[in-house]
This record gives structure tokens, sequence and C-alpha cells, in this order.
């Protein structure tokens, strides 16, 4: 399962939806977000891709404090 938070809402997306293999790298991963949300790929630029040992992506906006 991929776990994506985009413009302040949750997605719970599978991995057949993204075309998204286990072996692949976070420029590709954050591509076929962008397609998949229609969206140019400059907008998840920012964005983090945490893979936690369940197996699932973990994708979100990188944490801004102060």
């Amino acid at each position: 399962m991929v776990h994506v938070r985009f413009e302040g809402k949750s997605y719970d997306i599978t991995e057949r939806q993204l075309n998204v293999k286990e072996n692949m790298n976070d420029a590709q991963i954050k591509e076929r977000l962008a397609r998949h949300f229609d969206v140019n790929l400059n907008r998840f630029s920012s964005y983090i891709i945490d893979r936690p040992q369940s197996g699932d992506l973990i994708i979100r906006p990188e944490a801004v404090y102060g």
C-alpha cells in the first residue's frame, strides 16, 4: 500500500494503481504520483518517501518546524 499525504488530504493507493515496483527509486515514484494526481512533477520535489519495514510506502511533505 502507498500512503500519500497531498494537499491536506490522505490517500491510500495500491502499488498496482500507481504501477510502482519494489525496486524503484524516489524520482520514479514521484513521477508516478504526479501522473496519478495529474499535476506537475515539481509538486512532489520536496516530498519525503519513507520505507518502513512493513513494505508500505509513506509519501508526505517535508516537515518544517519553527
